[in-house]
Formats: structure tokens, sequence, C-alpha cells
């Protein structure tokens, strides 16, 4: 062998030495295995093999590839009727300098987002596909004026100039599927539009997608319950949009999404575009729109991210009682032997507030079914208010508000970025976003058992109802109906009247068929499975809001106590007066002389007067509903009203 060999060889053995001593050292200088920045930057990110995680397009995948078929149907959820077909889609974010892939031989440029709408069949839509909360970071604050990272690690992002729900521009399509199905006219929430109007709205905002460099598409799941589970896919153009969504829905695996094939329903959200409102049926620049027979929303006109959550749970309002499951705005809870609570109430009664209880587990806080297999959460996550938020009162939403959560609305101390939850600069409606499992004590999966109690939440300012009333079956569909809690009227010129408010099956907003149908499904539930119904008033004793007091949260909790562990049932019970409601005479820990309200007002004829005038308005309220009849007998309708208050 030459001696040139030899001390090359030599030299080659230091060398390996030298760099395996280097390599042992902390702190050593090494060099990279890159010849390029560029090359550099590709050794940080590790490649992903998951559906979500890789870039592909159409024609360089055969037929039977999953992510073919997955792209496919992305591409046809996007087609324009004008087009009569699909944009060419492309997975992968178009600013990403090192894209490389080719269709049809054709390099992929930049695309910028001044693209004519009536250009879109020229270009590829780029589609984010179900991004990881951290890309969703990056697309936000780099692209999305308004959002920044808050000193815990969340999301804080603007919703523009709607910071809550647009009731009034609500539409749903009148057609022969729903013209006999769904609840129509007076006290209803369902607003009528024609199919041709809707279509009108689709293909705007569809349009408006397609002339986008990039659209972000979550496909996800409702209902914990795996035999009753719903696909939905969200096409948005925020990564606020999408990371909402992605907290709010239930997350599927990557092997579920894989196989996820065609969705259930869809939504369009185009919120940063208006709609025409010359459109007929329109009477502003927003439009949310639901098509049943389409399975299809489309929002045009507000960024507020609540809508594609609540009108979900429209959906699941028809849908689920079509296979005789009950859908409920309620909060539920188990103990640990398996027993089940539902709660309902409106904003102030304490739904939040009582279901979050340390020594039972969270089912969950807003959307739950109730089927043949029990209670499930329609959600993967919550949506906790805000405002005046603090460690002491909600120390489990406090916490929860880190990395992976987004705050909506809110204000921050613009060097530290520590929120402000008394600020109300922008909206009192501030909210959190969150997976479900930054509860520490939330139920995973999150189902549970058939419900032994339904405990109704009413916030009485006029100081009349009892702190607690057994319910029977009919009472309890007269009340669930009612949906009463009574608001405190503002301080001008010395009003304080308390203001009655009632909302039927206490989410009027949400529901789509007539209140009685969903009273009638949770009595016959309850009965088959031997659940209880209680009426809880959280407000005031003594007098009204102004003369009396509100009724101490620590009584109300010993009295949720005495329902969840059942010696309520164990006591004593007397009838009230008007409203017929049976009170315990005793109940641990709570005082009895506060358990007849009668008892706590010094003024006995003030009592009486105050008291009929709460009949009286229930009586009122429930005239919507006295007309209407279930399957041509009236006789349930007149049971229910037999169990309101009788003067």
């Amino acid at each position: 062998m030459p001696a040139s060999d030899n001390v090359a060889m030599e030299n080659e053995t230091h060398d390996n030495n030298v760099n395996k001593q280097l390599s042992d050292d902390e702190g050593s200088v090494q060099t990279v295995k890159a010849s390029t920045i560029d090359e550099l930057h590709s050794l940080q990110k590790k490649k992903n093999t998951t559906p979500s995680g890789s870039q592909a397009d159409l024609s360089t995948l055969p037929d039977d590839n999953p992510q073919k078929q997955q792209l496919q149907s992305i591409s046809a959820s996007l087609a324009s009727f004008a087009r009569e077909t699909g944009p060419k889609v492309v997975k992968g974010d178009p600013a990403s300098r090192l894209e490389t892939q080719r269709v049809a031989h054709v390099p992929h440029q930049r695309i910028t987002p001044t693209i004519a709408v009536s250009d879109s069949s020229l270009k590829f839509t780029h589609v984010l596909y179900n991004l990881s909360p951290a890309e969703l970071y990056e697309q936000a604050i780099k692209y999305e004026k308004g959002s920044f990272i808050t000193s815990t690690g969340a999301l804080a992002t603007l919703s523009g100039a709607k910071t809550g729900r647009c009731p009034r521009d609500k539409r749903v399509v009148k057609d022969d599927l729903t013209e006999n199905e769904l609840w129509w006219g007076k006290g209803s929430p369902n607003i009528e539009m024609d199919e041709h109007s809707f279509m009108v709205n689709r293909e705007r905002a569809v349009d408006y997608l397609n002339s986008l460099d990039k659209v972000f598409v979550n496909d996800q799941f409702l209902n914990w319950d795996p035999e009753n589970r719903i696909k939905v896919r969200i096409v948005s153009a925020r990564a606020y949009h999408s990371l909402f969504m992605h907290n709010m829905c239930i997350r599927p695996t990557p092997k579920e999404l894989e196989n996820f094939g065609t969705p259930d329903f869809t939504i369009y959200n185009a919120g940063r575009f208006p709609c025409n409102r010359y459109t007929h049926y329109m009477t502003s620049s927003t439009s949310v729109d639901l098509n049943l027979s389409r399975k299809e929303m489309v929002i045009l006109g507000t960024q507020y991210a609540g809508e594609m959550k609540k009108g979900l749970f429209s959906v699941m309002h028809y849908l689920m009682p079509k296979r005789q499951i009950l859908s409920l705005h309620s909060g539920s809870n188990m103990g640990k032997d398996g027993d089940v609570a539902l709660f309902f109430g409106l904003s102030g009664t304490g739904k939040t507030t009582l279901s979050t209880d340390h020594n039972r587990y969270l089912i969950g806080d807003d959307e739950h079914c109730w089927s043949e297999n029990g209670v499930s959460n329609i959600e993967g996550g919550c949506y906790a208010k805000c405002i005046d938020l603090s460690r002491e009162k909600e120390p489990d939403i406090w916490n929860a508000i880190k990395f992976g959560t987004v705050v909506e609305n809110v204000v921050f101390d613009e060097h530290f970025r520590v929120v402000d939850y008394t600020d109300k600069s922008v909206t009192e409606n501030t909210r959190a976003a969150y997976p479900i499992e930054y509860i520490p004590n939330a139920k995973l999966p999150c189902v549970g058992p058939h419900p032994k109690n339904v405990i109704l939440l009413a916030c009485d300012a006029f100081g009349v109802l009892p702190p607690v009333s057994k319910l029977s079956l009919s009472q309890t569909m007269y009340h669930f109906i009612s949906g009463y809690t009574a608001l405190v009227a503002g301080t001008e010129e010395g009003i304080k009247e308390p203001q009655a408010t009632f909302s039927a099956c206490f989410g009027a907003a949400f529901i789509m068929l007539h209140p009685t149908k969903y009273a009638a499904m949770l009595a016959e539930k309850m009965q088959n499975h031997g659940a209880t119904g209680w009426l809880v008033n959280t407000g005031w004793s003594g007098g009204s809001y102004g003369s009396g007091n509100r009724i101490k949260l620590g009584y109300t909790r010993k009295i949720i106590d005495a329902i969840h562990s059942g010696s309520l049932l164990n006591v004593q019970y007397k009838k009230t007066e008007i409203f017929g409601l049976e009170i315990p005479t005793e109940v641990e820990g709570v005082p009895s002389e506060i358990l007849d309200p009668q008892n706590t007002w010094s003024d006995k004829n003030a009592y009486f007067e105050t008291l009929l005038k709460l009949a009286g308005l229930f009586k009122k309220n429930f005239e919507t509903f006295t007309n209407y009849t279930i399957g041509g007998d009236n006789k349930l309708t007149e049971d229910i009203l037999a169990a309101g208050p009788i003067f």
C-alpha cells in the first residue's frame, strides 16, 4: 500500500476519533449535515406520515389511495354549480418555500390573493387539512391581524365587527322535507328562506373560498356515542376558525381521518365576505343559512366562531330526534358511583358553576344526547365565558386557558400579554374555546349511563319560587318548555323591577322541532329510566331583587348534593299554592325556614301578589304552545298545561 494511502487512513481514523470525542463533549462545535439553509430547515421537521401532515395532489396519487379519495371529496365539497366541477386541490401551504411537488408537470407557483374569481379554475386551491394547533398558531400569527400569543400560551383573536351570534340573520330552507317537520311561525327561531336564495348564498361563499390562495378544512365528529356520531366538514378562510372547531368538535384519530369519507354535514364559512343584501330573504349583510336537505350550512358576513358551534347544534336538534335520540342544551356530570345528572339553565342561573364539581366527573358543559345507550356529549370541547373570570371563582376554566386554547375578543397588556378579563373594551361576550381534556376531571370518553336526576335551574329575581322543588313528569315538561329565569333590570331612574325571561327547552334559539316534541321525549326517557325532575331556584329569597337576598351558593350546593346522593327522595314534602310545587320540609345543611318562600317574606300580601304576577307571566308565555297537538291528540298538551300554575 502506498505511503500516501497509509497517511490518509491514519488521518481519517484520527478525524473520526476527534469527532467522536467532540460529540461526547457538551457544547462541542460540529458541522451540520446540510449544505444550504433550506436543507438545514428541512432537517428540522421530521416527515409526518399521517393524512393531515403530508402534501399531495390528485395527479400523483393512485386511484385507490385514501389521500386521493380525501382530496376528491374536498374538491366535490368546493364545487361551484356555475362551473359544475370542483377546483383543483392540493395539500399544503402555498407559501412554503420547500414545496416541490408538481401537478401535470407544472410547478406550483406561489399564489397571490389577488386572483380573480373568474380565474379560479386556472389555479390550485391549497388545502390546509386538519392542521395541528401549533400549525394553526403559525398561520394565525403570520396572516391574521389581531392574533397574538397571550402570557399563558393561549391564542388571542378578534372576531371582527360581530362579537356574538346574529339570530335574526339565521335562515332555514323551507322545502318539501322541512315544511311539515320543523317548528315555524310565532315563537319559533326558524326563519324561512327558499332553496334558490340558499343556492345564491352558497355560490357566493364557494366562489369566495375558491378565490383564496388557501382554505382550511376540518374533518371531525359530533357525538361521543360511536353508534350515532355525525361526520362534519368545516371549510373556512381563517386559522382562528379552524382552531376553534378543532377544539369544539371531536378530534378524529389518524386512522379515522384516513377513512373519513364523505361528510354527513358541511359548513362553508365565508364570514369575511358579506351576503348580497338584495338577495331575497336577506335583511343585512350577514346571513347564516341552514339547508337540511342538502346537509349544508353557509356563513356570510360574520366572523363570530360561535355561529358554527350553534349551527351544528341546531343540526343535531333535527337529526337526533329522527333517531329517537333526545338532543339537550344542558350540562352533565357523573358521580363516582355512576349516577348522572343533567343541568338545564339560562345565562346567570349557575349551570356552569353547579355542573362543575370536583367530586364528580364532567361529561360536558353545554350540549348532549340522550339515547338508549345513555348520555353522550355532542362536542369535544368547552366554550366558556371569560368576562370577570378569576382563578378563585373558576379555577378549572382559568387553568384551561393555555396553549391550544382560543380566547376571543379579550384585552391584554401590550408588553407582557397578560389578559385583563374585567376589560369589556371589545365586548362583554369574551370567550375561551378549549378541548374538554383540559378540564382535569373530564370523563373521557364523554359518555355516561342514563341520568338519575334532571335539574332545571332558574334564577328567580321575583323571589317566590322555592329553593328546590320535586317535579312530576308533567311538571318537568311544563317547566322544561317554559325555560324560565328572571333578569335583573338596570338601575336607570331607580327602576329595579325583575324581568321574566323564557326560552323553550332552555335553548329556544337552537331547537328545530316544536318544543312539545322534545318535552315528550324527555318525559318518556325519564319514565323509562327512573329519573327524577327537580326545579332549583338560585335567585332571591325573602323578597324580590332589591328587597330580598340572593340564596347563598353554599345552600344551593347542599341542595344539589342532596339530589345527587338521593337523600332528598327520603324526606317529607308539602305542596305550594298556585304553582303546586312539592317542596321538602328539610334539607341537610339548609335552614328549613327558607325552603318555603312565603316564610321568608315579612309582607305576606306582597308575596302573594308577586306570586300571582309571576304565575300570570308563565301563563302568558305558554299561550304560544297551547294550540299544538301531537299526532292529532292534544291530551299530552293538556297534561302539560295542567301542570302549570292554577289560579
